[in-house]
């Protein structure tokens, strides 16, 4: 049960990132996602086969710091173009 779900969710995610293209923050959002199966497959590895939580601490802090790098990113981006399409990015 807990693997077809997080094959779902993961697929499901990487279908949204794949179709939804039009605003950075719908990929930041759908990459999120892909972040959250990632870290829910890890926590149920280390669940199912015994081992120690730490490196399941340690990839969140990775990937909390990944968001807050995306988000930044997305703010800085926002200032500059006045929106978030990805369309004015490659105007000259």
């Amino acid at each position: 049960m807990n693997l077809f779900f997080m094959l779902y969710l993961f697929m499901f995610s990487l279908f949204s990132l794949i179709l939804i293209r039009k605003h950075i923050l719908l990929c930041l959002l759908s990459l999120e996602f892909i972040i959250l199966s990632l870290l829910y497959m890890i926590l149920i590895y280390c669940l199912l086969f015994k081992y120690s939580i730490y490196i399941y601490l340690f990839f969140m802090t990775f990937y909390v710091c990944e968001g807050v790098l995306g988000l930044s990113v997305l703010v800085c981006l926002i200032r500059s173009h006045g929106n978030d399409y990805l369309n004015s990015l490659f105007l000259w």
